[in-house]
């Protein structure tokens, strides 16, 4: 059966993507994004279109008709990149053309999980574990009752009514250290249009080495087909990006934390809430009471999930395989040790604060996963770009506001 593949969005998680159906097919994938991002300029393994107005809904409905005509006598499968074009593409089964194939749940789990006030409410009695967490409503100025010391966290509950606002001092992710600190971060917020709920969560503590990630696909049949669990040696540094793994070593666990028994947490309660699709999970190692709460879920592939090809399981090719040619395999937890790295060998030598962590990144480096770097990539503008990214790397970490 013939196909074509249709990525949505322009960032890192895109081009991957793309990476992944190149690597598979040796086809190039089409992306269709807002903006033009790094991340995917200059490459040889790509199709990319540029809409200014695809996270209007209308507007995309209409991209994908348009698109899906160039290719009448083919399926396409369909991929998102971010929590916009997944609930699009959930809210309007029956308009999009049959032409696309995909594996996304419905857009009551969406919701569900994407608006992180739902996510904490609606799971509070699962297999799951979370922080503790408090709530405040931008719309009727509801008065903070604290339940937990500095430093606080805070993020915004509906991330897509968030990721559509642009304000200078936006973070995605607001580490608090004091009272005053906390109320001129909500101010800020506020009055910059947002107007759902903030999440006001306790900071768990430990570095960047207590968090983790974990890669999930649930096929077509609601089944858990596979699973990884890696362990963040660092998480990325800029105001937008903080809460992204930079550094992660799947298979690996410097913690006294039972990664045997979350794992099987975690499939139970992806079978059980009636997942579909890849899915991220973000959680943090807290050894008070020795458990991993989870941060958040992520309804599609993560920044980082890359590394997931390396271990065997082409993202692209379980989709096609799965949705296309109704290909599945019994469940497997993947443990092997992969190191990941967005950044260059020196942030790794220079700010890992994991001694444990760091040998085992700097022994691996001959075999690094460098997400944005495909051999098969062969253009030299790109080339450049990434070195000078790669530098870059340097000043971002020296002058990071999350410490």
């Amino acid at each position: 059966m013939e196909f074509e593949v249709l990525i949505l969005g322009t960032d890192a998680n895109a081009y991957y993507m793309a990476r992944c159906c190149y690597e598979a097919y040796r086809k190039k994938a089409y992306i269709i994004g807002k903006e033009r991002l790094a991340f995917t300029k200059y490459s040889n393994i790509l199709h990319v279109q540029y809409e200014k107005n695809i996270w209007d809904e209308k507007t995309f409905l209409k991209i994908l008709d348009q698109f899906s005509k160039k290719f009448v006598d083919k399926k396409i499968v369909l991929i998102s990149t971010n929590e916009t074009y997944t609930e699009f593409i959930s809210k309007n089964k029956e308009k999009i053309s049959s032409q696309y194939v995909y594996n996304y749940p419905d857009v009551k789990i969406i919701k569900s999980l994407t608006n992180k006030e739902n996510f904490y409410k609606t799971y509070k009695n699962s297999t799951l574990s979370f922080p503790k967490t408090i709530y405040f409503d931008c719309k009727t100025k509801s008065s903070i009752l604290s339940t937990f010391s500095y430093p606080i966290v805070v993020k915004p509950a509906n991330v897509v009514m968030y990721n559509h606002l642009q304000f200078e001092g936006k973070n995605k992710i607001y580490k608090v250290n004091s009272e005053q600190e906390l109320f001129a971060i909500l101010d800020l917020i506020k009055n910059n249009g947002y107007t759902d709920k903030l999440i006001i969560q306790e900071f768990i503590p430990g570095d960047d080495s207590y968090l983790f990630d974990s890669v999930v696909y649930v096929n077509q049949k609601g089944k858990v087909q596979f699973m990884t669990f890696a362990q963040i040696g660092l998480q990325e540094r800029t105001e937008s990006m903080v809460g992204n793994a930079a550094v992660l070593i799947n298979g690996l666990n410097t913690t006294t934390g039972d990664v045997l028994k979350q794992q099987k947490n975690i499939k139970k309660f992806m079978e059980q809430i009636g997942y579909r699709g890849f899915a991220e999970i973000d959680m943090k190692y807290d050894a008070r009471d020795k458990t991993f709460k989870v941060l958040e879920i992520n309804a599609r592939q993560g920044r980082c999930s890359y590394y997931v090809s390396a271990l065997g399981k082409n993202l692209v090719k379980t989709i096609v395989d799965d949705c296309l040619f109704q290909k599945r395999e019994k469940y497997e937890f993947l443990d092997r040790k992969v190191l990941l790295s967005f950044v260059p060998k020196g942030i790794i030598k220079k700010y890992i604060n994991n001694s444990k962590f760091k040998k085992n990144a700097l022994k691996m480096w001959k075999e690094v996963v460098k997400p944005m770097d495909a051999p098969l990539d062969r253009n030299f503008k790109r080339f450049l770009l990434l070195r000078k990214r790669w530098l870059h790397y340097y000043k971002e970490y020296k002058n990071s506001y999350w410490k």
